[in-house]
């Protein structure tokens, strides 16, 4: 997937973004999305936060999320929590931000 792996902003900030050729689908990082939509300091405690709040998405999360090979921000190859759009659109459903219309209109 390597071929296949882009880097874009949203409002400044970077969102990795993996494309399945396979499965016609593409992949965003779990963290970039929840660190953009947040402006958290610590998106992965935002995360586990998260879950805690709404039982539902924490239950369904192994389906929503799947580990990932991206690159990360300081050049290596790592698997990272990643979603396809329609997980990416349950996800942001429990955060309370302003950018999440934003958000969905950018991904289309």
């Amino acid at each position: 997937m390597e071929d296949n792996f882009a880097i874009q902003l949203f409002e400044g900030k970077k969102v990795r973004i993996v494309r399945d050729e396979e499965q016609e689908k593409h992949y965003f990082s779990v963290v970039d999305i929840v660190q953009v939509l947040t402006d958290s300091v610590d998106a992965k405690q935002y995360i586990k936060r998260l879950r805690a709040r709404d039982p539902e998405l924490n239950l369904k999360w192994g389906t929503i999320c799947t580990p990932v090979e991206m690159r990360a921000f300081d050049g290596k190859q790592r698997k990272v929590q990643a979603a396809d759009l329609q997980g990416i659109f349950r996800i942001i459903q429990s955060i309370p931000s302003k950018k999440a219309e934003p958000f969905k209109l950018y991904s289309h």
